[in-house]
């Protein structure tokens, strides 16, 4: 529920109300008409295909509590029968933008903003999970110019929101500000640095300050959350930020860890002492993730004993590492959200470490966005692959021809066949690559297909 009046709503937003309705206060925001339920406030945002003002009318008779629309909607809309909110604004996305930051001043909680080229969901789900406060975390990859507002304002109210936790993306330079201004963090948490968005921003340096905008755009004395060994962002580290990193060198690091039982166990070292941690996962990687979301902690004044206790309970998002097991020993490491070059070489080590009966066979989906040494990265990736003793491997899409791959195909649909076709018992299969692949078909076809029979039963 947004608990602002209809007319403090209006204000914060920007907007003007040329109709009253019933209700005094929205259940949450929404921006596809769809969606609408009763006491729902839509906004119809314009897009590159159409505007969603168009749809303002279904979502007012599916009982929304109110529309937010370009001044010629709303005028439209004025004579229509019910009780929903008109309210008419030169710039809906900004108004929904407006109105978020206005939830967020209301609520008054601390604000982590976390950034990166990989690891921000992972790191978000571990803050969900380990901190000890009453979390609100962005619902999946809602960490855009739209998501990130809409994730706020289906935050509850204080004091069941004690900490925001928001992923912020990147695919320009400044998107990061842009977001910021909207969230206003508390702390900034940069996951790490590397060659994403090259197609978009051409070089590492100028990554660097695209990501580094959300340590400028931090509220007050801000507190800056960092690899401890991102040399690049020193520049950025000014006096008026708090600053803890993370890693091997760090405030925040692993004095040992070995990995037990589908679990990592972990002394963990920090300002504020040492703790043992014991992690539900295996990867090296998302322990560096799990030392971060620690960091953020740390710099939350979080104490380590409470975050220790929860660390059992961590679940990451789907199509995220997630183990799928099928029938006759063998595993699905679904990990198709997305792929670059860091996150590519850290699923391959994952890989190589598992122990497994049979072998293990790569299906790798392109890495998009890399621009002219995209080839360069994809031939890295298949040799890193061939070295950790990964094989046979399965290359998706024309720019995954330069893995070198022992079979190849064109997209998605054509690799679930292929596929299915070499898997042998007690193989383990890892799922891989950029979003626009869609490579989620492969892992939901394998795992429909080789079920694992049911006690007693056939296949």
């Amino acid at each position: 529920m947004i608990r602002l009046s209809a007319e403090r709503l209006a204000t914060a937003a920007g907007a003007e109300v040329v109709r009253k309705g019933g209700a005094r206060h929205p259940a949450r925001a929404v921006t596809d008409s769809r969606e609408a339920e009763p006491g729902d406030l839509f906004f119809g945002l314009r897009g590159e295909n159409a505007d969603g003002g168009e749809f303002a009318g279904p979502a007012l008779d599916a009982g929304a509590w109110g529309v937010v629309v370009t001044p010629e909607r709303a005028r439209a809309l004025s004579g229509r029968e019910g009780e929903g909110w008109i309210l008419s604004s030169p710039d809906p996305q900004r108004s929904l933008q407006r109105l978020a930051t206005a939830w967020r001043r209301e609520i008054g909680c601390p604000v982590v903003g976390i950034t990166g080229s990989t690891g921000k969901t992972s790191v978000k789900d571990i803050c969900r999970a380990i901190l000890p406060f009453r979390v609100h975390a962005s619902p999946e990859n809602y960490n855009t110019e739209i998501g990130l507002p809409l994730a706020i304002l289906s935050a509850p109210e204080s004091p069941q929101t004690e900490v925001m936790v928001l992923e912020m993306a990147m695919r320009g330079r400044g998107q990061i500000a842009e977001l910021c201004e909207v969230a206003e963090p508390d702390v900034g948490a940069i996951t790490n640095i590397g060659p994403v968005h090259l197609e978009l921003l051409g070089t590492l340096e100028a990554i660097v300050e695209a990501k580094a905008e959300i340590l400028e755009g931090l509220r007050g004395r801000g507190r800056a959350v960092v690899p401890a060994d991102a040399e690049a962002l020193e520049p950025h580290l000014h006096d008026r930020l708090v600053t803890t990193t993370f890693g091997a060198g760090g405030d925040v690091f692993a004095l040992r860890s070995r990995v037990r039982d589908a679990s990592t166990l972990a002394l963990v070292g920090t300002s504020a002492g040492e703790q043992e941690f014991h992690f539900p996962f295996t990867e090296a990687h998302n322990l560096t993730n799990a030392l971060a979301a620690i960091a953020i902690g740390v710099a939350l004044d979080a104490p380590l004993g409470e975050m220790s206790r929860r660390a059992p309970e961590i679940g990451f998002s789907r199509l995220r590492g997630e183990l799928l097991e099928l029938r006759d020993g063998v595993v699905i490491v679904n990990d198709c959200y997305n792929a670059n070059p860091i996150s590519m070489r850290a699923a391959l080590d994952h890989l190589a470490s598992l122990e497994v009966r049979g072998r293990r066979v790569a299906v790798l989906g392109e890495m998009a966005e890399l621009g002219p040494q995209g080839p360069d990265y994809h031939r890295e990736a298949g040799a890193h692959a061939r070295q950790r003793g990964v094989g046979p491997i399965v290359g998706v899409g024309e720019l995954a021809r330069h893995y070198a791959p022992d079979e190849w195909v064109p997209d998605a649909r054509s690799a679930v066949p292929v596929v299915n076709g070499l898997l042998e018992s007690g193989d383990a299969v890892l799922v891989k690559g950029s979003r626009a692949v869609g490579l989620e078909l492969v892992s939901d076809e394998l795992a429909a297909m080789r079920a694992p029979r049911p006690p007693g039963g056939r296949a």
